[in-house]
């Protein structure tokens, strides 16, 4: 697993000298699912006509990234483990494409019938065949520190219990998943409603701080967080989006909960491995205006979303104007100039902020060290960003977490 990261990296600084990002494929396998998440236009009674890709489909696709030198491919639903056969087949024929970073994960439906006899050894199962095939990140998405609370919204009864009785047995197994949030309204428990930002921001710390929490008496040693979609572009391709009141957010409210994500992250970065770089939230908390952005985000540029709707490739989830068609027919653009904040989609989005600075310093060297002293704090932030990651051994999910390289980390730290 370290020669995968080791290579990951080798490969990925070639690309910065030419002023790339490693590469990024995001495939919705499918958009079928079977819970009833309120904040999601996938869930089980939306009525639209559903589709799935083919294995030969995908394994094109694959193809095509790795002669791209991607480095990472994603597999995402709706609900992924509907087709569980199908995906880790996927993620082992990408894995031996040679594409080090490979991730999917599940609502959690798999841990429902904790009670029922032979849930540890199916568990068991599943979590061999996930390592036979080498994914590189599994995550288990959760809406709410309070399991009564995730439940309903999931509409996933006792999956809560079965998680707490399934992540002792992926780690026996060597396999540590990450705990996956969608920011909304119930991440705390009670719903978050303020007539000020500023009280929104108050009550989104102590909603954190209870998740986080309750993630870590879980047994997760990883987390990440999704942020607020709202509704998205109303020209969205990527259905996982809502327009209640749960995940709508102005933007003043969602610079608010980036506040209180990033005070909450910094609190407990020395307890639990903690995916969102405090780099990107600092950016989102300072941008003035939605087109305001420094490192422009790679969707279209190294960075692409195939629809389960038609298999075409488009440059992130929300932008359906622009299909791109086929994956393996796209030409390599060098059209990032363009500054794009159409959304927040954190799997674009982080990385893109985080990555930025080394694309940029091999063109535009000057540029970046002028908007480093010019914010003196980012720079603190983004450095102490790589160092953690490399405390986490970047989040690779066959690595038990490491608290001794994580205590330089957390509460007691201030980089202002």
């Amino acid at each position: 697993m370290k020669n995968r990261i080791l290579g990951g990296a080798i490969g990925s600084a070639a690309l910065f000298l030419q002023g790339r990002s490693p590469g990024q494929l995001v495939v919705q396998y499918t958009d079928r699912c079977n819970a009833a998440c309120p904040q999601c236009g996938m869930r089980a009674k939306e009525g639209f006509a559903r589709s799935t890709l083919s294995v030969d489909e995908v394994k094109r696709m694959i193809d095509a990234a790795a002669a791209r030198n991607v480095k990472c491919f994603s597999i995402t639903g709706g609900e992924p483990m509907i087709y569980r056969e199908e995906v880790t087949k996927l993620l082992g024929y990408a894995r031996k494409a040679g594409i080090p970073f490979t991730r999917t994960g599940t609502n959690g439906f798999l841990f429902m019938n904790h009670t029922r006899p032979g849930f540890e050894k199916r568990v068991g199962e599943l979590a061999r065949e996930l390592l036979e095939a080498g994914v590189y990140t599994f995550w288990i998405s959760l809406d709410s520190a309070v399991p009564s609370v995730h439940e309903q919204m999931r509409g996933l009864p006792g999956v809560w219990e079965g998680i707490r009785k399934a992540i002792p047995v992926f780690r026996k197994e060597g396999l540590y998943p990450a705990a996956n949030l969608g920011i909304n309204r119930n991440t705390g428990g009670m719903p978050v409603q303020a007539e000020t930002d500023e009280e929104l921001s108050g009550q989104f710390r102590v909603a954190f701080a209870r998740f986080y929490s309750s993630v870590i008496d879980l047994g997760f040693t990883i987390t990440n967080a999704c942020y607020p979609m709202s509704e998205g572009p109303r020209d969205a391709v990527y259905r996982a989006t809502g327009s209640g009141d749960i995940v709508n957010f102005t933007p003043g409210e969602r610079r608010a909960v980036y506040r209180a994500l990033f005070d909450t992250v910094k609190e407990y970065r020395d307890r639990i491995r903690i995916f969102t770089p405090l780099s990107s939230l600092y950016a989102l908390i300072n941008r003035e205006v939605e087109t305001e952005v420094e490192y422009p985000c790679r969707g279209g540029i190294d960075y692409f979303f195939v629809s389960a709707s038609d298999g075409d490739a488009y440059p992130c989830g929300y932008r359906a104007a622009e299909n791109l068609g086929k994956f393996w027919d796209l030409q390599p653009s060098r059209d990032d100039e363009k500054a794009c904040a159409r959304c927040d989609w954190e799997c674009f989005r982080d990385p893109s902020e985080l990555l930025g600075p080394f694309m940029q310093v091999s063109r535009h060297p000057l540029k970046v060290a002028g908007r480093w002293m010019k914010d003196k704090v980012l720079f603190r932030i983004w450095l102490d960003d790589l160092r953690y990651y490399y405390a986490c051994d970047f989040f690779c999910a066959h690595v038990a977490a490491d608290h001794r390289k994580l205590s330089g980390f957390g509460a007691r730290r201030d980089m202002r």
